[in-house]
């Protein structure tokens, strides 16, 4: 049986229907991030700050998933207007044409690792990965793709694992229990891990692929076009909160200990794997691209093209 750290408290207190009002005769902007992940704590610090109400837009919480490609069918099935979600599940759906967003600003770079078991004899690099089980948050997911980008580049087959599929809450307990050999998951759960003495990271994703692009804010389509103005105000409320963290890093880990249910020690850790950013990079994107292409898991006959109109830079550098 898996064991679920502590799931119930660790969830957010904000579900669809609960909405932070600024003009409550507007409607609202319907908003999602993943579920305790620490990438996303530019939108968990916009809600505590105020920033949202502060430039008079009205935001609902109207999802908290538990990994990117379930946002983007969200998103396909007209249920959300914009969401903190995984680069990479929105370059495939977008490419393969399942939703019709764009990416207005970068979330995070790096902060994702593979774990293994603390006692683990034998597991020291990735090689030693082969005919382990090993669980990945989703097929497609950044940190899917992470891992079959580190074993590519050491020239190991992916196909040489055992790969299932697991919610990062579920993977402590399946790695302490011997279920699973090793993980890969966003922060804070290879820092949990490692604080509760459970696992070590094998790689940091910063390691990996140092300054990885990882997390979007991403709007949809429709809705930039029929509010152009909400969009804004939430970039710059995304903004404001990012710079919070940068300059305000300790109220910023109480906030998200409030979010994850996390102790101190491991939001510490985790926020120190994570580098906040606004800025969306292209040449990172067109990594993604070329790669997920090699994966068979996208077709997009004109890369430039494609990016130029899926990476949308101006509402970051608009005054």
């Amino acid at each position: 049986m898996l064991y679920l750290i502590g799931l119930c408290a660790m969830l957010p207190v904000f579900f669809a229907g609960n909405s932070l009002s600024a003009s409550p005769q507007d409607s609202a902007v319907r908003m999602a991030y993943l579920q305790n992940d620490i990438h996303h704590l530019a939108c968990w610090t916009a809600i505590e700050k105020g920033y949202y109400t502060e430039r008079n837009v009205q935001v609902e919480i109207a999802g908290v998933f538990r990994a990117g490609p379930e946002i983007m069918t969200a998103f396909a099935a007209g249920e959300l207007d914009m969401a903190y979600v995984g680069e990479a599940p929105a370059t495939i759906a977008v490419a393969n044409k399942t939703a019709k967003v764009v990416a207005v600003a970068q979330v995070n770079t790096e902060g994702s690792a593979i774990v293994v078991a603390r006692d683990a004899a034998g597991m020291k690099t990735l090689a030693d990965l082969t005919t382990k089980t090993v669980a990945v948050p989703g097929h497609g997911t950044v940190q899917d793709f992470l891992l079959r980008r580190a074993l590519d580049q050491q020239k190991i087959e992916f196909s040489s694992l055992n790969i299932i599929v697991l919610k990062p809450p579920e993977m402590i307990g399946a790695l302490r229990t011997n279920q699973i050999q090793a993980f890969v998951a966003w922060e804070p759960y290879p820092s949990k891990a490692v604080t509760m003495d459970v696992g070590k990271r094998l790689a940091a994703s910063r390691d990996m692929w140092p300054g990885h692009p990882c997390c979007i804010l991403a709007a949809s389509s429709d809705f930039i076009a029929r509010h152009p103005e909400k969009v804004r105000a939430v970039v710059q409320a995304h903004m404001a909160a990012t710079d919070f963290i940068h300059h305000q890093p300790k109220e910023a880990v109480q906030i998200g200990m409030k979010y994850t249910g996390m102790d101190e020690a491991t939001v510490i850790e985790a926020t120190g794997a994570v580098t906040y950013t606004v800025d969306l990079n292209v040449s990172a994107e067109t990594e993604y691209v070329q790669f997920l292409k090699r994966l068979n898991y996208v077709r997009i006959p004109d890369e430039t093209a494609f990016i130029q109109t899926f990476l949308d830079t101006g509402w970051v550098t608009e005054k």
